[in-house]
């Protein structure tokens, strides 16, 4: 049995544990999922409806391309020792690990995804949350987004290069073989209610 304990707002396995024990942990996909950062075994805080909404709209519109990707919410990404559970992932439709029977296979990606999405919640912190972009950044995402709905903005991230901030009218970049064309305005619009 672990002996656990909460430290400064995070839940914290005290004895020593690596990536292959938390793994095993039989409580990590509960929800809010459970991460492994830097040793620490963190519970995401939960997301509200404006985070639920645009996740749901990103992975409609993502989808709806019809491209060799795919999108996914919260699914599991281990690599480079650290397991997060990103808002949204996209994967190439190739990459998918799939079981015996054809099947996807539930316990996530053992890599990192393509395009990494992740949205700000009132309760975290955003240098964790650019962390997490990052490591998927240096283990072979190429594209990262860090929406901000309470700013507004959205930061982009690619490999070799500095973050883009973008408001407004601002066309946000895509995958290589996307033919998506979204500001950031267009994004927050999903926000208002249809009347």
């Amino acid at each position: 049995m672990r002996n656990i304990g909460l430290t400064q707002g995070k839940i914290r396995v005290l004895e020593s544990t690596n990536l292959e024990e938390f793994l095993k942990l039989p409580y990590i996909e509960e929800s809010p999922a459970w991460e492994y950062i830097n040793g620490d075994v963190i519970q995401k805080p939960m997301g509200g409806a404006k985070h639920s909404l645009l996740q749901k709209r990103l992975v409609a519109v993502i989808d709806a391309l019809g491209s060799n990707y795919e999108a996914f919410p919260e699914l599991r990404c281990t690599c480079g020792n650290r397991s997060v559970v990103p808002d949204v992932v996209v994967i190439s439709t190739n990459q998918l690990p799939l079981d015996e029977n054809g099947e996807i296979i539930s316990s996530g990606i053992d890599f990192a995804p393509a395009w990494v999405i992740e949205i700000l919640s009132p309760a975290q912190s955003q240098t964790k949350v650019t962390g997490n972009i990052l490591h998927c950044l240096r283990n072979g995402s190429q594209l990262g987004w860090l929406i901000d709905p309470s700013e507004r903005c959205i930061l982009v991230y690619q490999p070799n290069s500095l973050p883009d901030l973008l408001a407004g009218q601002e066309i946000l970049p895509v995958l290589e073989d996307f033919n998506l064309t979204l500001s950031v305005e267009e994004i927050f619009a999903w926000l208002q209610r249809k009347v």
